[in-house]
């Protein structure tokens, strides 16, 4: 039977401000609680489970404790809890020099985070350098959009400008007014910057930019969701 305390800990997780006070946050469901064991399992500190899932994670050498239904309504964020929650120890590294980067200035939407770290990990890219406003990695939509990905791919929180004043590769920017991007020769030796969901790149990095990207319009459509223009343009870059 969890404690009071317990509970008040694991529900505490669900916001930035405590998951940041005990470098801890939760993973919700029995698939991603799996990818979490597979891919990162010396940050899993303990798995709260139903009772039918118990010796699968026991096999893995995993602490665990078993609870109810009730108790895992209680503890989490989801209005359908699924069977199982992780809660782990935040994975913290320092950047690690490579040709390619994608950099994320102001991504505020968590299912927006969660799909380009799913991108990220599908197009083979370790490493995302996001601005010190975007939303939290560890917010729990964005762990539950990126469906495992978070455990493989190094999330850095940076002075976005200072980071990219300082590096001598390619500056690539996703802009309304920039280059086709099919008509492009690409490499994957660069920093890709995608921006804001409203506001794109904020002003004072548009002159680090050294070639705008666009993807052309031949519809009447506004604007790309920012994950769809991520998508595809880390399709073309990934083509040569």
């Amino acid at each position: 039977m969890l404690s009071k305390n317990t509970i008040k800990h694991l529900t505490s997780l669900h916001h930035k401000k405590y998951r940041h006070t005990y470098n801890e946050f939760v993973v919700e469901g029995e698939k991603i609680v799996a990818e979490a064991i597979e891919w990162a399992k010396d940050a899993v500190i303990k798995v709260y489970c139903l009772e039918q899932l118990a010796n699968e994670f026991i096999s893995n050498g995993i602490a665990i404790e078993i609870i109810t239904e009730r108790e895992l309504k209680q503890i989490s964020s989801l209005s359908t809890p699924n069977k199982a929650i992780a809660v782990m120890r935040q994975i913290t590294d320092e950047i690690k020099s490579t040709h390619f980067y994608l950099a994320l200035d102001g991504i505020q939407d968590p299912g927006n985070l969660g799909t380009i770290i799913r991108l990220a990990d599908w197009f083979g890219i370790h490493q995302i350098i996001c601005s010190n406003d975007c939303v939290d990695c560890y917010n729990s939509k964005v762990v539950q959009a990126s469906m495992g990905s978070i455990f493989r791919i190094q999330m850095h929180y940076v002075e976005l400008a200072d980071f990219l004043t300082k590096s001598d590769l390619p500056i690539y920017g996703a802009l309304l007014n920039g280059a086709n991007i099919y008509k492009q020769p690409l490499q994957r030796k660069g920093i890709l910057v995608m921006g804001n969901e409203g506001n794109g790149i904020r002003p004072e990095l548009l002159p680090l930019v050294t070639q705008a990207l666009t993807i052309p319009k031949f519809g009447e459509a506004e604007s790309l969701n920012v994950g769809i223009a991520t998508a595809i343009l880390l399709s073309e870059f990934s083509r040569s």
